[in-house]
């Protein structure tokens, strides 16, 4: 089993070389992490495609959502982006915050924290800010954002209980976050978990919904609602690469389930004009924590 420390290491090796590569190659591969499948298709990722503020040089192809179009950002919010990239979902924050808020995005490879400057520079964004560090203790004071976005990050930080307390910590009292990131049910074979390469991949990193949920109680939060859901399916020719012509067989026709989710959920206190947003009932999806976890 690796340290926490060798599974950031190899994360960030990996998305060091991911920030050289382009879309069209990250999106044939599990968030751009393994070598491509010879079939053509998107395993995770969601068409930005007219999206006001998207910018296509600072799309790497590596979400598994759209968690800008859900957060409900308002004119001269402050914003922070987990797990920035190239910038992305940052530049399409900036475009709903406007030139009075401002954004920051937080991502610990130094290969995306330039590429993230680089495209900033180009739009001439002054409110549009990249640091470098580790989202499980983000360089951002207490109390400083709106809203907090994400998008296919998590799941890639082994303390996830962690992250989601320093997003409590660096949200104002009433701010809101609205994240995308990938999930199961039921458990994944152990050669696909144990393997860097998939869990750079997003998905052996990822861990079950209801225990996922369930912190996200447990940090404090409030009103914690699906906003979207949507299930994941691995190629043939990738479980190839981990599991055997019988295991495929059994994993395919066994309960275990890889989904994307875009989650929502709010910091207790006050603050006018909470936003309107788009919600799936979790009770009516079936993924309640539990009976009394009060998440549905």
């Amino acid at each position: 089993m690796k340290t926490e420390k060798e599974l950031k290491d190899s994360v960030r090796e990996r998305y060091s070389r991911i920030a050289e590569q382009g879309k069209v190659e990250n999106a044939a591969s599990c968030c751009g992490a393994t070598t491509p499948s010879n079939k053509v298709y998107n395993i995770m990722m969601d068409d930005y495609t007219g999206t006001e503020g998207y910018l296509e040089d600072a799309d790497l192809g590596l979400g598994c959502g759209l968690p800008t179009h859900y957060a409900g950002i308002k004119k001269g919010d402050t914003v922070i982006d987990l797990g920035s990239g190239a910038g992305n979902d940052c530049f399409v924050a900036r475009h709903e915050t406007g030139a009075e808020g401002k954004v920051i995005g937080i991502d610990f490879t130094p290969t995306m924290i330039k590429k993230a400057r680089t495209n900033a520079e180009k739009l001439g964004f002054n409110n549009v800010e990249f640091r470098e560090g580790d989202i499980d203790n983000m360089p951002v004071n207490d109390n400083t954002a709106d809203v907090v976005v994400s998008n296919c990050v998590l799941n890639l930080v082994p303390d996830k209980p962690k992250v989601i307390n320093e997003i409590f910590r660096v949200l104002k009292p009433g701010g809101h976050f609205s994240i995308s990131d990938i999930v199961l049910v039921g458990e994944l074979p152990e050669a696909l978990r144990e393997d860097a390469e998939m869990y750079a991949g997003c998905v052996a990193g990822a861990i079950q919904k209801g225990d996922y949920l369930q912190y996200i109680k447990g940090a404090g939060f409030e009103n914690i609602s699906l906003q979207k859901e949507k299930p994941i399916t691995i190629p043939d020719d990738i479980l190839e690469k981990y599991l055997s012509e019988e295991e495929i067989k059994d994993f395919k026709k066994g309960e275990t389930g890889i989904f994307s989710i875009t989650v929502y959920a709010e910091e207790p206190g006050a603050k006018k004009d909470k936003p309107k947003l788009k919600m799936v009932d979790l009770q009516s999806q079936g993924v309640c924590c539990s009976p009394d976890s009060g998440c549905c």
